[in-house]
């Protein structure tokens, strides 16, 4: 099949196109990657001028001492060549040395410097798009409070707690003693819980046996995160602040990208801010953290009040 020069031009334009995306979107990479080969390139480059170096200074040594020897000689013209002329000399071959080495390491220098040039500028493009991330994530947020907010002063913290956790309402059967009979009774009421399995946001993180600080013993585990909950509030009503991946590393998790940015902001003056660190385990809603609390499940899911980013709100206050 004959392909014709438009459909040819196009597919090329297309594939032109294609690539200059490619290399704008991994830009940071390419040029991260391109500035360490261009570093090991300027150190090879540099042990072989190294090595071209000993036969400069070895010819300098030379020069020099055949200079010295020269001092009281006769010139062609008759005169003496005296101590004057062997300094002036000795200057000029110091620079005329000064010159081939410089020669010499120059193509390595500039290797190197153009390296380092390519690391800086990726660096400098993948910090813009993280302030571009940060700034969009921001703007996320604070839409999706509003939303929150629209939606308690329309139906109630009850309902915006259902719809952001994605609570169901269940019938359960509770035994209780009549007062009057002294009988026990079966009664059924409706509560809210969590489905079972269901992890309650995305910064949620289940507390297990595959945590390090787990231990078989319900009460040690309790006792443990509760120390972890007084002494985060403790840190961030002195210090004013204190990230998410800070609270991670303390309970044994492994820190996130977006725990870099998100966390707690202590503000006296808000009355609207929770102010405080909450891992959800007091959440009656919750019915693994019931068990929990109480001593019957020696594992649960931890769930952070998060605030949000918080990086802008520190750097008002500096």
């Amino acid at each position: 099949m004959k392909l014709s020069t438009k459909t040819i031009a196009n597919t090329a334009k297309s594939v032109f196109y294609r690539s200059k995306f490619f290399i704008q979107k991994n830009s940071p990479q390419i040029l991260t990657g391109a500035g360490i080969a261009l570093g090991i390139t300027s150190t090879v480059m540099a042990c072989k001028a190294t090595l071209k170096v000993t036969e400069v200074m070895d010819g300098h040594e030379t020069m020099k001492q055949n200079i010295e020897d020269s001092v009281g000689g006769k010139l062609e013209d008759g005169g003496t060549y005296t101590r004057e002329l062997a300094d002036a000399d000795q200057k000029i071959l110091v620079r005329m040395t000064a010159w081939k080495v410089i020669k010499l390491y120059a193509p390595a220098v500039g290797v190197g410097a153009l390296g380092i040039t390519s690391i800086l500028y990726g660096h400098k493009i993948l910090s813009k798009r993280n302030a571009s991330l940060a700034a969009a994530y921001q703007l996320l947020d604070k839409g999706f409070k509003e939303y929150r907010q629209n939606v308690r002063d329309r139906y109630g913290d009850e309902v915006d707690k259902e719809l952001r956790y994605g609570l169901v309402k269940e019938k359960v059967e509770e035994e209780t003693i009549d007062p009057e009979t002294g009988k026990k009774k079966k009664t059924k009421k409706e509560v809210t819980v969590l489905p079972d399995g269901r992890v309650p946001s995305v910064y949620a993180r289940i507390f297990d046996e595959l945590n390090d600080n787990w231990e078989r013993d319900a009460e040690l585990n309790l006792f443990f995160i509760n120390g972890q909950l007084n002494y985060w509030n403790h840190i961030l009503q002195t210090r004013g602040y204190v990230f998410l991946n800070e609270v991670y590393k303390a309970l044994g998790f492994d820190p996130t990208k977006a725990g870099q940015h998100v966390g707690w902001y202590y503000d006296a003056k808000n009355p609207k801010a929770d102010n405080y660190i909450d891992f959800g385990i007091y959440d009656v809603n919750r019915r693994g953290a019931s068990e929990f609390v109480n001593g019957m499940e020696r594992s649960v899911i931890l769930d952070f009040n998060v605030q949000g980013p918080i990086d802008s709100l520190i750097g008002e206050e500096i």
